[in-house]
């Protein structure tokens, strides 16, 4: 089990802002609390989310890049902008594997070749 921060430098207000996510809710919810950012702005989650935050995509935090030095002090994974994206999908695949559905499969598979190929183009 994994907690990830992304590149990403969002400007909000008077903070750059970057996605902090992992691959389980208690993760997630633990390094929050180990690096002081309030459980009550988790973006995506159906129950602990609020207003229009429940409706983000996917499990994660905003955070600021001052908690993504202390998120990474304690153990979270830097990735790319990709990250959030492949995470997903790699849950997305998961979730089809078991469902046994190979056109969902296929279409994952696809997407995350994708990434690898825009990772490339970085380089």
């Amino acid at each position: 089990m994994s907690v990830y921060v992304d590149d990403m430098k969002a400007p909000f207000g008077n903070m750059v802002m970057c996605h902090m996510w992992a691959d389980s809710d208690d993760e997630l919810l633990a390094m929050a609390d180990r690096i002081g950012v309030a459980r009550k702005w988790i973006q995506g989650h159906p129950k602990l989310s609020f207003g229009q935050h429940r409706n983000a995509s996917w499990v994660h935090f905003d955070i600021a890049q001052t908690k993504r030095a202390l998120a990474v002090r304690n153990g979270a994974i830097q990735t790319d902008r990709y990250g959030p994206v492949e995470h997903t999908t790699r849950l997305n695949l998961a979730a089809a594997k078991a469902a046994g559905d190979p056109a969902r499969i296929e279409a994952c598979e696809r997407k995350l070749a994708s990434i690898e190929t825009l990772r490339r183009g970085m380089k």
